[in-house]
This record gives C-alpha cells, structure tokens and sequence, in this order.
C-alpha cells in the first residue's frame, strides 16, 4: 500500500489536505504536535472514509528527536505523496525574539519540511510527489514578518531546485504560494482590517488545498493561488525591491502576533 504523509495534519489547511485526499482515494499517514488531537481526527476522518487506511503519528517537526521517531515508525511504508503543511506564522520586530522562538520557527518552517523531504525521498513508491507549503510572503523581504518571509522563501527555492534534480525520475516538486487563508480567528481578524481587497484574495483551506492537489498532478513547480494574489505578485515584478520594502514596512510594523 502507498501512502500521502501530510504534517501539519491537524490545521485547517492539513485537514482540508486530508478530506481531499480521501476523497481520491489516497491511504494517509498523518502527524501533528498533539496526539490527542492526531486521534479525532482519524475517528472523524474514518467515519467518513472508512475504506482507507489511516495511519497517525506525533511529531514536532521543529525537534531533531521527534523527527527520528516518527521516521523509525514509518521506515517501512512506502509514500508516494508528501504534504509539508506545518509552520509557524509568527509575526514582530526581529529583535522581540529569544533564542527558543527564533529556532522554533526556522526549523519548523524549513528545516522539519527539508527533513521530511529527504526521508520521503529514500522510502518513495515508484513516483513520488512532494507539495511543499510555501506562501507569497516569501517572495519579498518583509520587515516585522522578516524570519516568516525568509524561511519561506528558503522553501521556495528548495523546492525549485529539488525538482530540477529529480527531473525525469518520477520525483515531482511543487511549491505552493497562497495569500491569506480562513483559519485562526487572529487571522481572520487580520484578513478583515484588508477591506474588500482582504475578502477577495484570502481563500478556504478547502480551496487551496485543491488547487494545491491539482497543480502537483500537473507537474506545476510553482504555484501561487488565487487570481488576486497572482495579480499582486506579477504586479509587483515591476515595483523597485526598495519601495517595496518601504511599504511592507509601513503596514506591517502596526501588527503582531505570537503564535503557532
């Protein structure tokens, strides 16, 4: 049996993975930082897909040990689908970090999903396709969101480079860049200080996961989602990386927030 492994399964977005996944087909290999919440969701999950097989596992992907023990648990599946969801969102002045939360986040939003690339690479079916999480935050440099921006778009050019080696040995890489998604309350408060723009580009965990599925059974190697957030994106191409900044800075430094 062939198996997607999708981090971060407990999220709104790593849930919405999982439903899609069922729905075509796909057995599940699921982890998450609460156990607890890793078995309420396989009850659910099997109470509405009770022929596939759905296996869970704790992990902090942010922790060299957790990691080692998930990948002695399933050293002896084979997984032909990868889904890097987990990450930490993070959002201050740079300096307002200590020691604990500034590793937390590097390693939880690159280092855990360069980890788990690399082990489902040497336990992959006969094809494998790996989506990685980016956002299109990291396309730019982000003052007070400036650890977020970077790490992602340290996954970003992974994920494009990591593609280009497996080119033509059934390994397809493909990042995934989405604006604002409905999940967290915080984040739906900061989505409704945008205005009519914030209501237009975010997207349904439920949406970007599907776009998400699809354009990995494209082969796409990069894909930034929603017509809005293509249009800033393009747009932007054309704006001095200075000015940029400037402005990122300008909207950024009013908000903060703290958590996972």
């Amino acid at each position: 049996m062939e198996y997607t492994l999708i981090t971060g399964a407990t999220g709104y977005l790593g849930k919405a993975f999982a439903c899609e996944c069922l729905k075509r087909k796909q057995n599940l290999y699921l982890t998450g930082r609460s156990e607890d919440s890793l078995t309420l969701l396989r009850e659910e999950l099997l109470s509405l897909y009770p022929a596939r097989d759905i296996q869970i596992f704790p992990c902090d992907l942010s922790d060299e040990k957790s990691r080692a023990a998930l990948y002695s648990d399933a050293e002896n599946y084979k997984f032909s689908r990868l889904i890097n969801v987990a990450g930490a969102d993070i959002q201050k002045a740079f300096y307002l970090y200590d020691e604990q939360k500034l590793t937390f986040q590097i390693r939880a939003n690159f280092e855990g999903a360069v980890s788990m690339c690399n082990f489902c690479l040497k336990h992959r079916a006969e094809a494998l396709r790996i989506i990685n999480i980016s956002s299109i935050c990291g396309e730019y440099a982000m003052p007070y969101f400036a650890i977020y921006s970077a790490t992602k778009g340290a996954l970003t050019n992974f994920s494009l480079a990591l593609a280009r080696e497996w080119r033509g040995k059934g390994v397809f890489v493909t990042a995934i860049l989405p604006g604002a998604i409905h999940t967290r309350p915080d984040v739906e408060e900061y989505i409704k200080t945008q205005g009519i723009w914030g209501r237009i580009a975010a997207k349904t965990p439920e949406y970007v996961a599907m776009k998400s599925l699809n354009a990995s059974d494209k082969g796409i190697r990069k894909k930034v989602i929603g017509a809005a957030n293509k249009l800033v994106y393009y747009g932007s191409a054309l704006v001095p990386g200075a000015i940029k900044t400037a402005l990122i800075s300008k909207k950024w430094s009013s908000t903060q927030k703290d958590a996972f």
